[in-house]
């Protein structure tokens, strides 16, 4: 069964001019350094890391934030960024519209993705993703105890896990609604009186004179043409986020309510581009 979502409309075609490869060397080659030298350094900082503090990445995320904010430099993405950064211990969750997600979350807080299993296979996506100690979940639910386990021992270490509960990407025009069951693991008696939930709405402003849906990725569109489709864009658009106030675990009596009140704050940025008030 495939789970991703699919517009009505099939997506626009890719046409690349003479010009737009050159682009793709200049953009493409120094991108390439860029995430490879990046992971490099970080696999090599991780072997003394991961000895001296286990579970607990001081350094490496650094290197991450790095390498994702300056990817948008060469690109030559506009980066932009509302609303304050949630300092209490919990989770973030955000709208899913483009492998571009990964990057601008990334570069602005320190995180760490929960991903469905199959991304650990993907070639690229997924060298990186178990790098930067992404938390693969399966949908199986007899496995669904030993993830809360999991999410339970990362988040109490401090991690900020972030996942985006609508479960699929989609074309960035829309925010589908919220999938509950990852929002379980947050209301065990061990975590429900510490954690936050930080909403974040992520918006992606196309290049002029491209159609609004220019950096979605979605349905079944191969990765490999939506990144030369990219780094061969004469112009650049922007990605903005919007961080709005966290969300007390507390504060709701179960997961339904706490997922329905973080995808109507979600909605609200992806809507306005202004954080949304409690």
């Amino acid at each position: 069964m495939n789970i991703s979502w699919h517009s009505e409309d099939p997506p626009d075609p890719i046409r690349i001019p003479l010009a737009g490869w050159l682009l793709v060397l200049l953009r493409g080659l120094p991108l390439a350094l860029l995430v490879f030298g990046g992971l490099a350094i970080l696999l090599m900082v991780r072997l003394a890391e991961r000895p001296l503090f286990g579970v607990r990445r001081p350094v490496t995320p650094f290197i991450t934030q790095f390498v994702c904010r300056n990817a948008f430099r060469l690109l030559g993405i506009n980066y932009r960024t509302r609303g304050g950064l949630m300092r209490r211990n919990g989770a973030v969750v955000a709208n899913h519209s483009s492998w571009l997600d990964i990057f601008a979350l990334n570069a602005r807080k320190r995180i760490y993705f929960v991903s469905k299993a199959e991304v650990a296979t993907w070639p690229g996506i997924g060298w990186l993703a178990q790098a930067t100690g992404t938390v693969f979940i399966e949908r199986n639910p007899k496995k669904a105890r030993e993830q809360a386990e999991l999410f339970e021992q990362r988040l109490l270490a401090g991690h900020k896990l972030l996942f985006f509960p609508e479960g699929t990407s989609t074309d960035g025009l829309r925010v589908l609604p919220f999938k509950t069951t990852l929002f379980a693991a947050f209301f065990t008696k061990e975590l429900r009186e510490q954690l936050h939930v930080q909403p974040v709405s992520v918006r992606f402003l196309p290049p002029k004179g491209e159609p609004d849906r220019f950096y979605g990725w979605w349905g079944d569109m191969d990765f490999g043409p939506h990144l030369l489709k990219i780094l061969a864009a004469p112009r650049q658009g922007a990605v903005e986020l919007i961080y709005h106030p966290p969300l007390k675990v507390s504060d709701f009596p179960d997961r339904k309510s706490l997922a329905a009140k973080a995808a109507e704050m979600v909605r609200f940025g992806h809507e306005t581009g202004r954080p949304a008030g409690n």
